[in-house]
């Protein structure tokens, strides 16, 4: 890989990771933050289609499908800085770096293909990872379970997404997947202060530096590292990008100790289950390019 498309790669990855980082400075509860968050990207994104000239334009049914998308996107991201907001970001993290092997799972389901036994045997050591975490992180068990609900969302709409992209152009779909987790927060904001702000106002009041960081949030984390990262797989190996993308939750939790280490101040045993876990989704790519080698022969 030649060394500026490899450094481009990092500073794609190290975006992802930093949006942790964001989610935890900026002040609004987690709904009201990814509906800012998906707002603004839906509009950067809409001024880059008329400048680059894309055409949008999609059949109905589809059409539908990409705004149901977007709603799968909007709960992933409220669950994970929602994880953030009740336990921290190394948790959040952590519980992201399952997302490789919920797709291992989810895949052979709706793509019809057979279940490989390194990814029961990966998918395995993480729930030994997980276990140990559960067991020794009690008080902040419903970050964790959010985490992986986020985790198993990311997994869930970039399956979805691998049928799409075949077909359209990826601003046109992320714009489209924007517009769609906008919309389905602002209809589920009456639910969300009924059954969980018990009747308070939303939180929609933003600080100059909250604007700031929603702004990076959604043009650097979001539409920037989106737009290079399909950039750059046109030249780059899969299998280069999926293992810098194992980078993330690396690079955000020694963020997250570096900016928060108080907050982000965790026991050895929960250290124990992040490597663990890590461990796996580090392995994952190699077991399958192992695995194709030996089919190739």
């Amino acid at each position: 890989m030649p060394g500026k498309d490899f450094l481009k790669l990092h500073l794609i990855v190290f975006a992802w990771g930093f949006t942790a980082i964001l989610g935890k400075l900026i002040s609004i509860p987690a709904v009201e933050m990814v509906f800012y968050r998906t707002l603004f990207a839906a509009i950067i994104i809409f001024f880059l289609l008329r400048i680059k000239r894309i055409k949008i334009g999609v059949p109905q049914k589809d059409f539908w499908r990409l705004l149901g998308t977007g709603l799968i996107i909007g709960a992933h991201w409220i669950m994970f800085f929602g994880s953030i907001k009740v336990s921290n970001a190394s948790i959040a993290l952590t519980g992201m770096a399952t997302a490789s092997l919920w797709t291992s799972i989810l895949e052979p389901i709706v793509l019809g293909r057979r279940i490989l036994w390194y990814e029961v045997l990966l998918g395995t050591v993480v729930i030994i990872g997980l276990a140990i975490i559960f067991s020794l992180q009690l008080e902040n068990i419903i970050g964790v379970i959010m985490a992986l609900l986020s985790a198993f969302l990311a997994s869930s709409f970039s399956i979805i997404n691998s049928r799409f992209t075949r077909k359209y152009d990826p601003y046109a779909i992320t714009f489209y997947e924007m517009a769609g987790a906008t919309i389905s927060i602002a209809l589920f904001f009456p639910l969300y202060q009924l059954w969980f702000t018990n009747g308070a106002p939303l939180q929609l009041g933003l600080t100059g530096m909250d604007f700031l960081y929603l702004l990076i949030l959604a043009g650097v984390c979001t539409v920037y590292a989106f737009s290079a990262s399909v950039e750059i797989m046109r030249r780059v190996s899969a299998f280069s990008v999926n293992l810098a993308i194992n980078m993330e939750p690396i690079y955000g939790i020694l963020m997250a100790v570096a900016l928060f280490p108080e907050e982000e101040k965790m026991t050895p045993q929960f250290y124990l289950g992040a490597v663990i876990i890590l461990a796996a989704v580090f392995s994952y790519p190699l077991f399958q390019r192992l695995h194709k080698r030996r089919m190739t022969k």
